[in-house]
């Protein structure tokens, strides 16, 4: 007996190699679809009775039938995106949904690349540190600073230190005077509870190159 090979195999072995050439448009709008349907209503989704259309130039092309707008569309070889469901009527846009999504997609990833996230992070030092391991602090502090993170820095007060926190509060500047290169002192040294605190902050770009600011003299 000889196999038949039933049609819905044949609809789902995958598209073509070029789909466009075979299918066109219907295959360049039903693909769209496919993959935007759980984001907004594009092209045959939008069934509304009646809509408000804008051109892909902005222009406003007035009230008319959902299907008419996707006709007008097809026209222009473009899709028809619904932008504000919850107007009355919706309102829809002529546009190539595809390069949206693309130039969309590039966008936030380049926000993403460009804007870091900046963290606040917690180094512990203490009165009667040695000097090496204020270094080893310091080079943490600066790395972080660098990075763009904001510093606290905190000292346990233990025992008879609390009767002696002037001590804490001159370790904190002689800190923040090793960090004075790339920070500054966004709140200094404080007392509380049993903890002395100091924010640093990263210092501008410019002012760590050393770059004048921009101002006007005049002239002799």
């Amino acid at each position: 007996m000889r196999n038949v090979i039933p049609p819905a195999f044949l609809f789902f072995s995958g598209p073509p190699r070029n789909p466009q050439a075979l299918w066109g448009n219907y295959y360049r709008r039903c693909y769209t679809i496919a993959t935007a349907r759980d984001q907004q209503q594009i092209n045959d989704a939008i069934r509304d009775k009646e809509v408000r259309v804008v051109s892909e130039t902005g222009e406003q092309l007035g009230i008319m039938s959902s299907a008419q707008a996707l006709r007008m569309a097809e026209s222009r070889n473009l899709d028809l995106v619904k932008i504000a469901p919850q107007a009355r009527p919706p309102v829809v846009k002529i546009m190539d949904y595809g390069k949206f999504r693309f130039e969309q997609s590039r966008r936030e990833k380049e926000a993403r690349k460009t804007q870091r996230q900046a963290e606040m992070k917690a180094i512990e030092i203490s009165v009667g540190i040695a000097k090496h391991d204020l270094d080893f602090k310091v080079g943490h502090a600066l790395r972080f600073l660098e990075d763009g993170h904001k510093v606290k820095v905190f000292i346990k007060l233990r025992g008879r230190e609390m009767a002696h926190s002037n001590l804490a509060h001159d370790r904190m500047r002689e800190f923040a005077g090793l960090c004075a290169e790339v920070s500054t002192v966004e709140r200094p040294s404080k007392l509380e509870g049993r903890q002395v605190l100091m924010f640093l902050t990263p210092k501008d770009k410019d002012k760590q190159a050393g770059k004048p600011a921009n101002k006007q003299t005049g002239g002799n």
